[in-house]
């Protein structure tokens, strides 16, 4: 194949470098006549000599002659005059000669520059993240995969089986797509991934690009945006360029709430550069044709604050849900996980997702290579059962300390305390059964804990429901007043829990007689993420909050009195389990069931 060798202006330069040195040496050699000292000075003598320019070492200069009105020019290098005095008496021919510093003079000004030069790469290349020069500060970030590098298909995803089919639609364009563009239908644009961190949405769209075997362009929306002004709109540009020349092709952009946040969105003027950047990207969307095969894809768990104009018909205009996966969708991701691991008969995956609710793909692979580690640890071949109940503990709850020392009274308080939630979650109706009771420390403040694990996913929860998971929290409080007559601040985090649920009963839910079927609460500003409301100003009277606060007052004291009605008839049984649970320190849901039914 024919190489094509880049122009480069280095090559000018060092031409140009190479004629000066060149024509230096051919006019040293050819234009003046060097003569010996000898001659010079018998020149002189005979009153051959027109003008002369002397210097330390050397003479130039010019003879007279009547046959030649110009002359000739000539140089010769000089002796001592004392030594030539006494040579020329005794008529011998001498010269004198300059030592050659042609090399030398040549290194101490050609070696400090490439030193120079080199480093002035090495600084550059190092600033522009392995840029090679300023031609290519524009050209795109992305990653390209091929199908040798994409080993993920739609058999390495699981849990995501809607967002799956929906993405089989785009793999079936890609590998056939006059099926679509015989009747005239087009495939979307854009295609936006939404969904909590850590559930697929990268995956899914590797899967996507491995399944139909097309390149795959991987970035960052991050990317884009850089120091220099414009530089995020020349990668689009470039990006969209490089995509078209390998359709049909896959583009992805991770993180876009990075690139296509809403424009004037914290009032930064709309000359910023990312806004630049974003427009670009607007335009690139509206100029590619969808015939050719360019599939672009995005990731996001912000899409509340993306620019309206991303998500119009003609650019991000499908969004697929990747939403947490129910029980049957964990137990697929655990499978796929388990694959990668040595792991016995013993282990029920069933039961493990069960144990999981609310985790995601990303979750259940870190409780998966727990397990593992734990069994290494405990210089087991397989991994059982035991590992991947420690690992879910240490997921949901912390790290064990076993060498915490609590004294023997602090010891009993926690005991009671958790043996409180428990009994109080096994005497009322519609609560989830307790896996696990104990009082080994775990975590930065957790003296102990009860485990409560549900039979199923729930997605709706009735009033009565709300009220004995209330009551459940605050039964560890009731059991510290029943039994020392006293209380701690072992409870903050359960009053924190409790309060959250009555607050939402009262604000949200509607689920107050005397407020009404009114919501007050302000809105969660992402619905993927964990984030409390924005605040600010309360869309409702101070007369209505005095209410709220009320009701939030009512209802937890309640609960507590359920909690201490229940726990004051069973206080024999209370003391029997605490002292069953200080002497184990650990108890499961079925032993407590045992003892409870003995009494």
């Amino acid at each position: 194949m024919e190489k094509h060798h880049k122009f480069s202006v280095w090559y000018v330069l060092l031409g140009v470098w190479a004629v000066l040195i060149l024509h230096n040496l051919l006019f040293s050699m050819f234009a003046i006549e060097t003569i010996a000292y000898s001659e010079f000075l018998d020149l002189v003598r005979k009153g051959k000599i027109a003008e002369v320019a002397i210097t330390q070492n050397q003479i130039q200069g010019k003879t007279a002659s009547a046959q030649d009105s110009e002359g000739t020019l000539f140089r010769t290098v000089r002796v001592d005059p004392e030594i030539s005095e006494l040579l020329a008496k005794n008529n011998i021919t001498f010269k004198g000669e300059i030592e050659s510093t042609f090399f030398r003079d040549l290194l101490s000004w050609v070696v400090p520059i490439f030193l120079f030069v080199g480093l002035w790469f090495f600084i550059m290349r190092r600033m522009m993240g392995q840029q090679p020069g300023f031609m290519s500060l524009g050209k795109n970030k992305a990653k390209i995969y091929v199908q040798e590098d994409l080993d993920v298909t739609f058999d390495d995803v699981a849990g995501v089986d809607e967002s799956k089919h929906e993405m089989m639609e785009v793999i079936e364009f890609l590998k056939n797509p006059q099926k679509f563009t015989r009747i005239g239908g087009m495939i979307p644009r854009g295609i936006l991934l939404v969904g909590p961190p850590g559930t697929g949405k990268t995956m899914l769209a590797k899967a996507a690009a491995g399944e139909s075997g097309v390149p795959f362009f991987s970035l960052s929306g991050s990317e884009f945006v850089e120091m220099f002004v414009g530089l995020g709109a020349a990668r689009v540009r470039d990006l969209f360029n490089q995509a078209k020349q390998k359709a049909p092709c896959i583009i992805f952009i991770d993180e876009l709430d990075a690139l296509g946040k809403a424009r004037g969105f914290g009032n930064m003027g709309g000359h910023d550069e990312r806004e630049q950047t974003l427009n670009q990207l607007l335009v690139e969307m509206d100029g590619f044709d969808p015939q050719i095969g360019v599939i672009l894809m995005a990731a996001t768990n912000r899409p509340e604050i993306l620019d309206p104009a991303l998500l119009r018909p003609g650019r991000f205009d499908r969004q697929i849900l990747v939403d947490r996966p129910d029980k049957k969708g964990r137990e697929a991701i655990l499978k796929v996980h388990l694959k990668k691991i040595q792991y016995d008969g013993s282990v029920d995956v069933e039961k493990v997702a069960a144990m999981t609710p609310g985790m995601v793909g990303a979750d259940l692979a870190n409780l998966v290579n727990e397990a593992a580690l734990l069994a290494v640890r405990r210089d087991k071949e397989k991994a059982t059962m035991a590992e991947f109940e420690e690992a879910v503990e240490r997921l949901v709850a912390g790290l064990e300390k076993k060498n915490r020392l609590i004294n023997p009274r602090e010891k009993k308080i926690v005991a009671h305390h958790e043996m409180g939630h428990a009994l109080v979650s096994f005497f009322l109706p519609g609560t989830d059964p307790v896996q696990k009771i104990t009082i080994i420390p775990r975590g930065i403040a957790a003296l102990g804990y009860t485990m409560q694990v549900p039979t199923e996913d729930r997605f709706l929860m009735k009033k009565t429901e709300l009220l004995n998971r209330i009551a459940t929290l605050l039964g560890g409080r009731a059991a510290e007043a029943i039994v020392f007559e006293d209380i701690s601040t072992g409870a903050h985090n359960d009053l924190s829990k409790a309060t959250d649920i009555a607050r939402s009963m009262v604000r949200e839910y509607g689920m107050s007689e005397k407020v009404g079927q009114v919501y007050f609460s302000p809105k969660n500003p992402s619905p993927f993420l964990n984030m409390p409301g924005m605040g600010g100003a309360t869309e409702y009277s101070e007369s209505t909050a005095e209410i709220i606060d009320a009701e939030i007052r009512e209802i937890l004291a309640a609960q507590y009195k359920t909690a201490f009605d229940i726990l004051s008839s069973k206080k024999s049984l209370l003391e029997k389990c605490a002292g069953i649970l200080l002497e184990k320190e650990t108890l499961d849901g079925q032993e407590l069931r045992k003892i409870i039914e003995a009494s």
